[in-house]
């Protein structure tokens, strides 16, 4: 998966209209909140095939650690 399909499908999984970039701070977007978390760990567990835990994904400080865990 590129940075751009990722972004794009993050964008989709966070539903926002908030402009991201691997370098984007979570903290700094609204829309990272309990749920773009669950949907996150769906999309990696069932779409990307990768078991995350939900402690990785709340250590997670910008969009390319994301990304990151995503694709490892």
């Amino acid at each position: 998966m590129t940075t751009e399909e990722f972004i794009t499908k993050l964008v989709e999984i966070m539903d926002t209209d908030a402009e991201l970039a691997l370098s984007t701070k979570l903290a700094d977007v609204e829309d990272w909140d309990s749920l773009s978390m669950v949907s996150f760990y769906s999309f990696c567990n069932t779409t990307r095939k990768r078991h995350v835990l939900p402690e990785e994904i709340k250590s997670a400080k910008t969009v390319e650690d994301l990304f990151n865990l995503a694709n490892s």
